[in-house]
């Protein structure tokens, strides 16, 4: 992966002016990229995340980009919820600007599908903030997994266990609303360790399970509990099962736990990950920094994946974290979703 570095010349349009696009906004002004408007629906919250950064406030990206009188922009940031998504990737795609998109792709498996048909339809680049996928953790799994010295795969399982109360969601309405969210707990907070473990393990060949709501909160109709069994397709053709248990019912925010089992050893993330030798060994490797002001659950790594995409941008390849690699978690929770 390319080390971030400073794009003075860059100058970048955020679409959403909620909680997440405090970090990409804080990201871009470490890495001295330019924000040129912060674009909202809600004027006022876009004029108050605009301000600090003497950006300009507007409320519709196509008038932003051609009238505004923003000038010329590299990329536009979506931050909006589930449901702005396409829209958005469509339209920026349309002026010509590359596009960096929050998880999900999008709210439904159609429209997660026509972002990757238009990212692969032109010639700007679309990245997937699936930042997890930087943390030092998860990469040195991804190293140690892929060096064979633990041996063969024999299995996996992961947890997501947090709490989301009815405040969330009276913060946070499109949230709570399956026409505009998508889902619960699955593709809202879960999709990222779902990623993780399809990465870690291999593509997913068979998928069963269940997501259901176990706690009522008025107005909310999303799932906020799901298991899954996956099958992956592992190396040497012989079959791999993982176990994904995720609920926002809990009490409290738990750490994210992963746990690869393979024959010479194993590999347990929970916060630090410890890499245990069949001679019973261990290696310990530290998370990442936790984003200054965010919140750790959201991960760890927003600043990492965000300047590797400025530092790639003029280079011919895609991103490698592009939609149609990004589809592949959102597949797996419409088929959880479909059966339940």
């Amino acid at each position: 992966m390319s080390e971030a570095s400073e794009h003075p010349t860059r100058r970048a349009v955020v679409v959403g002016g909620g909680e997440i696009s405090r970090v990409h906004l804080r990201a871009l002004a470490g890495m001295g990229v330019e924000v040129a408007a912060v674009v909202d629906h809600d004027a006022e919250r876009a004029q108050r995340a605009a301000a600090p950064l003497g950006a300009a406030a507007h409320t519709d990206l196509d008038a932003a980009l051609t009238d505004g009188g923003v000038g010329p922009v590299d990329v536009v940031h979506v931050c909006t919820p589930h449901d702005q998504h396409l829209p958005v990737v469509l339209a920026a795609l349309a002026r010509g600007t590359h596009v960096l998109v929050e998880k999900p792709l999008a709210h439904t498996l159609a429209d997660a599908e026509r972002v990757v048909a238009a990212a692969e339809a032109g010639s700007r680049k679309v990245g997937v903030v699936l930042q997890n996928r930087y943390n030092a953790t998860t990469r040195a799994m991804k190293e140690v997994l892929a060096g064979g010295s633990l041996g063969p795969v024999l299995g996996a399982s992961a947890t997501v266990v947090w709490s989301r109360t009815a405040d969330y969601y009276a913060g946070k309405r499109w949230a709570g609303q399956r026409p505009r969210s998508g889902g619960g707990v699955l593709i809202n907070q879960a999709i990222h360790t779902v990623d993780l473990v399809q990465w870690l393990l291999g593509p997913v060949t068979s998928v069963s399970g269940r997501a259901f709501r176990l706690l009522p909160i008025d107005g909310v109709d999303v799932e906020d509990t799901a298991a899954i069994a996956m099958t992956h397709a592992g190396a040497h053709g012989a079959e791999v099962r993982s176990t994904f248990f995720a609920t926002a019912a809990n009490a409290v925010n738990e750490p994210v736990t992963i746990d690869v089992t393979c024959e010479r050893g194993s590999l347990s993330l929970r916060g630090d990950l410890t890499v245990t030798d069949a001679q019973g060994g261990e290696t310990v490797v530290s998370d990442s920094p936790a984003v200054a002001g965010a919140p750790a659950y959201w991960g760890r790594s927003h600043e990492a994946l965000i300047g590797d995409f400025y530092a790639r941008l003029d280079e011919p390849e895609p991103f490698w974290i592009g939609p149609r690699e990004a589809l592949e978690a959102q597949r797996i929770l419409s088929e959880v979703y479909a059966r339940s």
